[in-house]
């Protein structure tokens, strides 16, 4: 593929459905509701973690793998659901997974034992995917260029406002019920979204936009969008930093409760607080600098300051200038997830900029990369204990500094023009 075709935007379709884009408000909320059902399922659930080791009577380590089964099942469903949605569009497919998700959210309230809990995390996460890749799908369906990354940075209004409200709606439901009530709300919010997907979001793919190939066509198909260096530099740039932002959502229910001592609820408003800010450096990113900037220097940027956060992170909690106490550890940990709200949106728009023709494929390897890596960063945050911090941090560094060189050497973004931005 020629570099000019690989980086001119490609015009809307005429076939992009009108109706759709005349929702507006109605279609971004859906879609936004989509992209907040991944962070909903993890971060209602973080904290509860501590209960759940006892409850279950499990290591903590076997519980942070009801966390690593849903991330995993999040990246392998996306295989799946992209290709069958550029196939048989972008609805059928949405609803399936939907009911399929509320399904196994149910069961999971209900779990006797850490290994169900296990495999039914692991059936929500593969059905879950399908609101994830196919979200990303149905943007590129309408949008594109700078349009496309602003409606990327509006999406993280949106989603970004589950990981506030998420980890305080759980602490609260510990206050009322254990940790089974958090399945309970979180099977309500799930058919809640299936009902509205069904009433409100059309088909954004038309029949002549389809792929008829099987399996085979879908695999070639990502062989060949995985051939174009910048697409997969970009995909292993925002896979490598979300195992960054992953390792804190993994560790700091043990860090911040175990380690500095502090209650749920005070967990759950530090979350929030660092949720806070990686919503407000994205709509910085999607009203200020997107247009005026080039994505890929504000990308660069953003990678750097998680490096840099990492760096701090692991000099504190290693201790070498002795016990900072909570208070630093949380701002640290907050420079580093308001520096996510500027790289995620602008890896997701730059790659899906690339390719118009695959949309659901190309949205599967985004996902499907992101949560793969996010899975194996998950365990190992754990593997030192639960009375040290510093695996998280090191785990965060070298994500960070891995996503940063992946960017520059594949993307080489000093060869390339601006003229996305």
């Amino acid at each position: 593929m020629a570099e000019t075709s690989r980086t001119a935007p490609a015009p809307i379709p005429a076939a992009a459905p009108a109706a759709a884009r005349r929702a507006g408000l109605l279609v971004t909320l859906v879609l936004g509701g989509l992209t907040a059902l991944p962070p909903l399922s993890m971060d209602m659930y973080l904290p509860a973690l501590p209960e759940v080791t006892g409850a279950l009577h499990a290591p903590a380590a076997t519980v942070q793998l009801t966390l690593t089964a849903c991330l995993a099942g999040m990246a392998l469903g996306q295989l799946v659901v992209g290709p069958m949605s550029d196939k048989w569009g972008r609805r059928r497919p949405l609803l399936v997974g939907m009911v399929v998700y509320v399904v196994a959210t149910a069961v999971c309230a209900f779990a006797p034992g850490a290994g169900l809990l296990i495999a039914f995390r692991l059936l929500q996460g593969l059905a879950g995917a399908a609101g994830i890749v196919i979200s990303r799908a149905v943007v590129r369906d309408l949008y594109d260029g700078v349009e496309m990354a602003r409606f990327f940075s509006t999406l993280m209004l949106i989603s970004g406002a589950a990981p506030v409200v998420a980890p305080l709606i759980g602490g609260q439901v510990l206050r009322l019920t254990d940790w089974r009530g958090v399945f309970v709300v979180l099977t309500v919010v799930g058919l809640l979204l299936t009902l509205f997907v069904w009433r409100c979001l059309d088909e954004t793919l038309p029949p002549e936009r389809r792929h008829e190939g099987g399996v085979g066509e879908a695999l070639r198909t990502m062989g060949s969008l995985l051939k174009d260096r910048v697409f997969t530099g970009y995909v292993l740039a925002g896979g490598l930093a979300f195992a960054a932002l992953f390792s804190y959502i993994s560790a700091s229910p043990f860090v911040i409760q175990e380690i500095y001592g502090a209650s749920p609820q005070t967990f759950s408003l530090l979350f929030g607080l660092n949720s806070v800010g990686l919503v407000a450096a994205g709509q910085i990113n999607g009203k200020l600098l997107v247009g005026r900037v080039s994505l890929d220097k504000v990308l660069v940027c953003s990678l750097s300051t998680v490096v840099l956060a990492a760096v701090a992170l692991l000099v504190m909690t290693s201790g070498v200038f002795g016990d900072p106490g909570l208070a630093p550890v949380a701002a640290g940990l907050f420079v580093l997830m308001s520096a996510m709200g500027m790289a995620t949106p602008n890896t997701t728009a730059q790659a899906l900029m690339r390719t118009p023709h695959a949309a659901g494929s190309a949205s599967a390897l985004l996902g499907t990369s992101s949560f793969l890596i996010g899975a194996v960063a998950s365990p190992l945050v754990g593997i030192a204990g639960e009375g040290t911090a510093v695996p998280m941090a090191v785990v965060q560094l070298v994500s960070g500094v891995a996503a940063l060189l992946c960017f520059l050497v594949l993307c080489r973004p000093w060869q390339r023009q601006s003229a996305e931005v």
